[in-house]
């Protein structure tokens, strides 16, 4: 595990898929506009999750671990003054534990590096059951009691999932259009339902420091 000094230095990745569920109306603007059009509800609320199938921060492993993710903006999401935490997976090592933080703090630079400079006030990190499942084309994610949450592809022509494509959107290039069946946030002293609401499933392949 590198010393704290070396945040910022240690090779990343991870790869994997990311669900997101926001309390935008179908669909979020801000895939395509990379943030610079507001929410539809003139701010955004959201949590999110990420499975991780592949991963390493330095020499730790990081795959078949999850995390979630509380996102709490203002505005328009590239004006920043972001909230946000973190929900890392129990059965991570403590120098596992210590990679996500740093990861999804934006520490560890790269491709998460932009929460560095959007988050304005990080909520904090904490070790929590985080549960990732699939079952057809629904995905769930369950942080103990404070998310509950599923999302499901929007069907487009002939039954196919209706997929944003080539985009620079920071999650990945390509992003499937989705509505949340489940979702709930009981956290930070927040209590949300955003059920129906827009939702987001992209394949990530995410690393840094660079």
């Amino acid at each position: 595990m590198a010393l704290d000094a070396a945040v910022g230095t240690v090779p990343w990745t991870i790869k994997g898929e990311l669900i997101l569920n926001c309390n935008c109306t179908v669909f979020c603007p801000c895939v395509v506009s990379l943030g610079q059009h507001p929410p539809t509800e003139g701010h955004c609320q959201a949590w999110a999750g990420v499975r991780i199938d592949e991963g390493q921060y330095g020499d730790e492993d990081l795959s078949g671990l999850n995390v979630g993710l509380f996102l709490e903006i203002p505005g328009n999401m590239g004006r920043g003054n972001w909230k946000a935490a973190a929900f890392i997976d129990d059965r991570a090592s403590d120098a596992a534990y210590d990679g996500l933080v740093n990861i999804f703090s934006g520490a560890a630079r790269g491709t998460t590096g932009l929460f560095s400079l959007l988050v304005s006030e990080f909520l904090g990190a904490e070790r929590a059951p985080v549960v990732f499942e699939t079952e057809g084309k629904e995905r769930r994610l369950m942080v103990g009691k404070k998310i509950q949450g599923a999302v499901v592809p929007v069907e487009g022509k002939d039954g196919k999932d209706i997929v944003v494509t080539n985009t620079e959107y920071w999650m990945g290039p390509d992003i499937t259009v989705a509505k949340a069946t489940k979702g709930r946030v009981r956290a930070f002293g927040r209590v949300w339902d955003f059920e129906n609401r827009s939702a987001e499933i992209c394949q990530i392949d995410w690393h840094g420091p660079r």
